[in-house]
């Protein structure tokens, strides 16, 4: 049985349709009801703050993926992730399970070059901070032996309706609607964007495939491209110039006084202002896979979430 904890995001579901195709037996762990149709799924109710009800819900399994999104508030983070991730390490522990932990790349902080699964951990952000320790916390249970383990780590992401990604948000359905677009950061810089899709397929691999635990691997996504090229191919599929607002983090910083959620993004901005190139090559070779190229990405986006209208 493949358990998702932290189902209902982006992620998950992306995991959940590859399951599904391949008709295994799948169980959904969330707080709030998952409507299915699929006869080889069970939801069940679970808060992940809640080591007692996280391993009933996990009874059976053979491996579970922590795929959860906590509110994006570093108060919030440093109070439960910790508690979120060893109450996971314990279920792996006592269900003998393995372990994938989808991940983001917060803890690497601003990297000169290429980010690899060999760059050090030196996060300049409070959730940066976070996401260090937990991964640590893992891995150290995995390099004890006392788990099996692994971590599947992915850049920014676009490809969903989830309303995360602001490369979707602002950029592709501004553009479907006929509006400008905007870009966070600097339109010069390089970044690369994992395209959701594919991250559901990266982390079924890994689910399939024990040899890969106790490891840390890069989910496939293309090359970096610079702000400017994103904006030309997007404008391009969706047959509208290719009209842009920069935002800066001055810019960022005014907005966050009203909005919360934008508030957290602020401390992220070194991301933005910087390259940011994400190297998925080891998962490449290992799982002889290619990520989805932007443009294929990008106008599958505009046939199905992000219409023109």
């Amino acid at each position: 049985m493949h358990t998702i904890l932290g189902a209902g995001g982006a992620v998950a579901n992306a995991l959940t349709r590859e399951l599904t195709n391949k008709n295994e037996t799948i169980r959904l762990v969330s707080r709030k009801p998952i409507a299915n149709t699929a006869k080889n799924i069970t939801w069940k109710k679970a808060d992940l703050l809640n080591y007692a009800e996280v391993l009933e819900a996990a009874k059976g399994s053979t491996v579970i993926y922590l795929t959860a999104g906590l509110v994006y508030d570093k108060n919030v983070w440093q109070a439960q992730w910790p508690v979120v991730m060893q109450n996971a390490i314990n279920v792996a522990k006592e269900t003998g399970a393995r372990l994938i932990f989808f991940d983001n790349v917060y803890m690497y902080g601003l990297v000169d070059g290429p980010m690899t699964e060999d760059t050090p951990y030196n996060p300049c952000s409070a959730k940066g901070e976070v996401r260090a320790k937990i991964a640590t916390q893992l891995m150290d249970e995995a390099k004890a032996g006392n788990i099996k383990a692994s971590i599947a780590r992915a850049a920014d992401f676009y490809g969903t309706d989830n309303k995360n990604s602001f490369l979707d948000m602002m950029v592709l359905e501004n553009f479907a609607k006929g509006a400008k677009a905007q870009w966070l950061g600097k339109l010069d810089k390089l970044h690369n964007f994992s395209y959701i899709p594919d991250m559901g397929k990266g982390v079924y691999l890994l689910g399939q495939n024990p040899e890969s635990d106790n490891l840390i691997w890069h989910m496939p996504t293309a090359r970096p491209l610079t702000g400017k090229q994103f904006i030309d191919i997007a404008a391009k599929i969706y047959g509208v110039e290719p009209k842009v607002f920069a935002i800066n983090k001055f810019f960022l910083w005014s907005y966050g006084l009203f909005n919360k959620v934008v508030a957290g993004t602020v401390e992220m901005y070194y991301q933005y202002n910087h390259d940011y190139i994400f190297d998925s090559s080891k998962f490449e070779k290992a799982f002889n896979i290619k990520p989805t190229k932007y443009e294929d990405g990008i106008k599958l986006m505009s046939e199905t979430l992000y219409k023109k209208v």
